[in-house]
């Protein structure tokens, strides 16, 4: 059994549901001190976060990722114990073996592999993990983020372990995120009898001309490598469930996901004035999951699309697609992102897995990029 194989069925076994850490970090801890790292535990609530680092200064380099995972749905579906790992036919199986685990257990032995090579490297190679990634996202690396703000620490680039690839280990690099904004929309109306609507005011009616307006509307035509910013609604509850009532409150839940051409206030100030331009009653409440964060051209760019191509055996796609990463609460540090990790087909499903060739693959790819960064 290899090493990486051996490292990420141990973090398998460990039901490590978000924000559960179950010991997990602990265990990474201890590998990487015995690396050499110097190793900081961040608590935050109930989140673990583990800052480990090794050697000093600039430039800074970090290894982002996390040891948490969905929950696994009805275990009776899987073909297997979720969290007793199994490989069957060259694939492990598990969850989190796509998402994460087998990137952070890749982290781990690239970072030790590293630094016992070169103990006396120039700059400084760090490992950011957090048990808060697939959850609130509030006390992971938002909150540590904010820690490394006010000691005004450095961070020049940034990879992420996430599962970027789509059909073989290194054919896709993400170099950006679009940013997520969600609103929950109160419309207040006054209840009543469906014959008598003269004394009522029913708020589906008198919210559906606004609704319609913001799904049909045209926010932007992308930016650079990003789609278009898009509305989506996701949910609409009213009614007592009665069909001769009206209701006398509608809830509706509905997410932007915008490119740079925006920013969270902005499109709250838009979205507000169009529901005031209809004269609604109503309450908006918004949740900042994170801004849109962009790599242009550079190093970090330029060394990772190198060495993915050597990997892949072509140049990779280089794209902003996705939902969102931990990278966006990185990039206002002033860091250069990317994400670069196994292939994410099976990712959040029953039966989560991934090949173990990728994942044996995955120590070489991460120590070649932290040697072409630190090194060269």
């Amino acid at each position: 059994m290899s090493d990486v194989l051996d490292l990420t069925r141990d973090l398998i076994a460990r039901a490590s549901v978000t924000p559960d850490d179950a010991g997990c970090q602990a265990t990474l801890a201890l590998r990487l001190q015995r690396a050499g790292f110097t190793c900081e535990s961040l608590r935050y609530g109930d989140v673990d976060n583990l800052w480990a680092t090794h050697g000093r200064g600039a430039p800074v380099l970090v290894l982002l990722g996390h040891t948490d995972v969905v929950p696994p749905g009805p275990r009776e579906a899987w073909a297997s114990d979720p969290f007793v790992p199994e490989v069957r036919d060259g694939v492990l199986y598990g969850r989190g073996a796509a998402d994460m685990k087998g990137s952070v257990a890749a982290f781990a032995i690239a970072a030790e592999r590293f630094a016992t090579a070169h103990p006396d490297h120039p700059g400084t190679l760090a490992v950011l993990l957090t048990s808060d990634e697939e959850g609130d996202a509030i006390e992971g690396v938002r909150k540590v983020a904010d820690t490394f703000r006010a000691r005004g620490q450095r961070i020049d680039w940034c990879i992420t372990g996430e599962p970027s690839s789509t059909a073989r280990l290194g054919d896709l690099l993400r170099v950006g995120r679009r940013g997520s904004l969600s609103g929950t929309l109160q419309v207040r109306g006054v209840q009543g009898h469906v014959a008598y609507p003269h004394k009522a005011r029913n708020p589906i009616h008198q919210a559906a001309p606004a609704l319609a307006e913001l799904a049909a509307r045209v926010w932007d035509d992308g930016y650079e490598s990003f789609p278009p910013t898009s509305l989506q609604v996701s949910n609409i509850h009213a009614g007592t469930g009665a069909n001769n009532v009206i209701p006398g409150e509608l809830q509706v839940l509905f997410n932007l996901r915008y490119n740079p051409h925006w920013d969270a206030p902005r499109l709250e100030s838009e979205v507000s004035a169009l529901l005031d331009r209809h004269g609604l009653d109503y309450e908006l409440r918004w949740h900042r999951s994170g801004e849109p964060f962009y790599t242009p051209e550079g190093r970090l760019r330029a060394v990772a699309r190198e060495v993915l191509a050597g990997f892949a055996g072509a140049p990779p796609e280089e794209s902003t697609g996705g939902g969102t990463s931990d990278a966006r609460f990185i990039a206002p540090l002033g860091a250069q992102c990317i994400e670069v990790g196994p292939v994410n087909a099976s990712i959040h499903q029953v039966d989560e897995h991934v090949a173990v060739a990728d994942l044996e693959a995955l120590p070489a790819l991460y120590l070649r990029l932290i040697e072409r960064l630190l090194l060269d």
